[in-house]
Order: structure tokens, then sequence, then C-alpha cells
């Protein structure tokens, strides 16, 4: 059964592009031939939150993977053994996708309600000139 994942894997800050783009392929290469497929981002140098392998900064990499879970399980092996992967994390974003699916289709769905006309509001009745309106009794 394919899913979807998202696998985000921060390397060196001082990798060479050529070398980026060799581990890059490699993985998608690995992605491919296990009968997935899988879209890559490279989001560039950022700044980390706290130090990692005592690295101030890193690379950042961006994997959208459709497959199977050891097709996934595969990649985090390989990113495991990598030794210019400093941190890496998986998550599978299927379920999320379905959910904000079906958020929309009920937003839709009360978008359609809303929109279509409602029953004309009923005119409120006036009194007409020169009648008054009958007076009430008081009460003592």
């Amino acid at each position: 059964m394919n899913r979807t994942y998202e696998v985000m894997f921060i390397v060196r800050p001082d990798m060479v592009e050529e070398d980026l783009n060799k581990l890059i392929s490699t993985l998608d290469s690995s992605v491919t031939s296990a009968g997935g497929t899988a879209k890559t981002e490279v989001w560039g140098k950022r700044r980390l939150a706290y130090k990692v392998a005592k690295f101030n900064d890193g690379i950042f990499v961006l994997m959208m993977i459709e497959g199977p879970g050891a097709l996934v399980h595969e990649v985090e092996r390989r990113l495991r053994v990598t030794e210019q992967v400093i941190k890496f994390l998986s998550v599978r974003t299927d379920e999320e996708l379905k959910r904000l699916d079906k958020v929309k289709k009920l937003r839709d769905a009360k978008k359609k309600t809303s929109a279509m006309p409602a029953a004309p509001a009923p005119v409120p009745v006036t009194p007409e000139v020169g009648t008054e309106p009958a007076p009430t009794p008081a009460t003592v």
C-alpha cells in the first residue's frame, strides 16, 4: 500500500553542492528502484535552533516520497549511515491530507447551503393611519 511521507534531513553546512546533488540522486534512485516516487526540494543553508554535531548551520533538504513503509525504512537507514547527514525526520502525511480534504469538503458544503437564497423575510405589519392601537388596561 503506497503512502505519502515527508523526509526532512539536514546535511553539513560545508558540503559541496556537487556532493549534495550526488546524495540526493542516490536517494532518489533508491526510491524509484523500489517502486516509489520522490520529489526533492533543497531549502538551502539555515541556522539551527541548537548545536547539532558541533554545527550551528545546516543545509535543509525535503523529500516527498510515495511508497510502502519498507521503502521509507530503507531511506532512513541510508541517511543514518551517511556521514554528511547530521539530522533527519520522517513523517507520514497521507492521513493528514485525508483529514484536510474531508474538512475542505465540509466547508464547501456549508458554503453552498449558505449561498442558497433563503425564504423571503416576512414584511412587518404597520398600523394604518387613523387607527389607534387598543388601550391596555391599567393595573392598580
